[in-house]
């Protein structure tokens, strides 16, 4: 097989149907457009949501509510159990969470939040971590570590 005769699987290439190219080809006259009006004018049609003249239902239909969503504080989330796996005492601040792998990507920006999924029985010291739950704040009190916010 060579360049010069390749070819087209058999079905693989129908023709395009050509309209408006006289009458033997059966798509003569009006071409497929039926009688005059709007739709069988050059850039003729109505607009998106046109009801001809009706009031369309998008301006009908009340605008009511409000969406908080854009401008939602997103928070990294930690979990003690990842915290007690990760560190065994010290200081736990942002940059030793990203140095021990518990923040990537753009985790490593938001805000932190400190869950209280697992235990703790490290003492560790919190410094300039957002938020607890009150579960993990409780934990780690009770733990004997410290939450400073210098």
């Amino acid at each position: 097989m060579t360049l010069n005769n390749l070819k087209s699987p058999k079905g693989a290439h129908k023709n395009i149907k050509r309209i408006g190219r006289g009458q033997g080809s059966g798509q003569g006259t009006q071409a497929g457009k039926g009688h005059k009006g709007q739709k069988a004018r050059a850039g003729g049609g109505v607009r998106t949501g046109f009801e001809g003249g009706n009031m369309p239902l998008y301006m009908r239909l009340p605008k009511k509510g409000f969406s908080n969503a854009p401008f939602k504080t997103e928070y990294a989330e930690v979990s003690l159990a990842q915290l007690e796996a990760k560190f065994d005492g010290g200081e736990v601040t942002r940059e030793a969470l990203i140095e021990k792998g518990l923040l990537s990507g753009i985790n490593k920006r938001r805000p932190i939040k400190v869950l209280a999924n697992g235990e703790l029985k490290t003492a560790l010291t919190f410094v300039n971590i957002d938020k607890f739950s009150k579960a993990a704040a409780e934990a780690v009190e009770k733990a004997g570590g410290k939450i400073s916010n210098d």
